[in-house]
């Protein structure tokens, strides 16, 4: 069922997503030549916890850090280590946050050191996606009208979108009703709710430079593209209202 958040609850995701945000822009401050991916998400882990809140993906089903930090082939979901970062690594990172036991969830991808046209072009139309997504966002419409933005500016620029894996509903869980796909399921499938003001969703195009396939390596959580192209992610919560929405993870990168 698809919840509609009071204004209280509503208010302790805005406390979540601005912690969330701060988070996001510290790491993307990190993403340098030599660092490693556990260091950054230590850095990550001390922030959120320096303000009063809790990483929320550390322990979800057993994931063992505050963020996901994924390089270049890899899209999502993959686990900080002593990887260190070479220049033109292009840098997906994946921040959830606690705070009232409510949840801010976003992404963006980074490059460490200096990117190539094609990665800075790459990053560009995936964070393009999520604002014209973020235009079909109001009450009234339908989910699927985020779907058809996302799919149609990636593909325009000649990339594909990852269908495994969608936005989500976000409230005091990190994964709620709605599913947020970033394309359209022809011939549909799955409901297709209307967006309604209240609703909290989570939208985060997940483009891939190449084509739209994946495969999950063997520690159960990393997701790369099968033809090994770089992939981008860029992701921030919102609330629907009956006007124009509001990112709730707010704080510019």
């Amino acid at each position: 069922m698809i919840k509609r958040k009071s204004a209280r609850e509503i208010d302790f995701m805005r406390q979540a997503g601005r912690i969330a945000a701060g988070a996001r822009n510290l790491a993307g401050s990190l993403v340098n030549v030599g660092a490693t991916t556990k260091s950054i998400d230590k850095a990550i882990h001390d922030y959120i916890i320096s303000q009063g809140a809790k990483p929320a993906f550390l322990g979800y089903r057993d994931y063992p850090a505050s963020s996901c930090i994924s390089v270049n082939e890899e899209v999502i979901h993959a686990i900080p280590s002593a990887r260190r970062l070479v220049s033109g690594d292009i840098v997906s990172i994946d921040i959830g946050v606690v705070k009232c036991g409510y949840i801010g969830d976003c992404a963006a991808t980074f490059v460490a050191g200096q990117a190539t046209e094609e990665a800075k072009r790459l990053i560009r139309v995936t964070r393009e996606c999520f604002y014209e997504a973020l235009k079909k966002a109001k009450a009234g419409n339908r989910v699927s009208d985020i779907s058809r933005a996302v799919q149609q500016h990636a593909e325009k620029n000649g990339y594909s979108v990852v269908r495994e894996y969608t936005g989500h509903g976000v409230g005091s869980k990190i994964h709620e009703p709605p599913e947020v796909p970033n394309f359209v399921e022809v011939p549909r499938k799955k409901a297709d709710p209307r967006l309604m003001s209240g609703m909290t969703i989570a939208i985060e195009p997940m483009i891939n430079e190449g084509g739209a396939a994946i495969f999950v390596k063997e520690d159960d959580w990393t997701v790369t593209t099968a033809d090994g192209k770089n992939s981008a992610h860029y992701e921030n919560t919102i609330l629907i209202t009956e006007d124009e929405p509001e990112i709730l993870t707010a704080c510019e990168d």
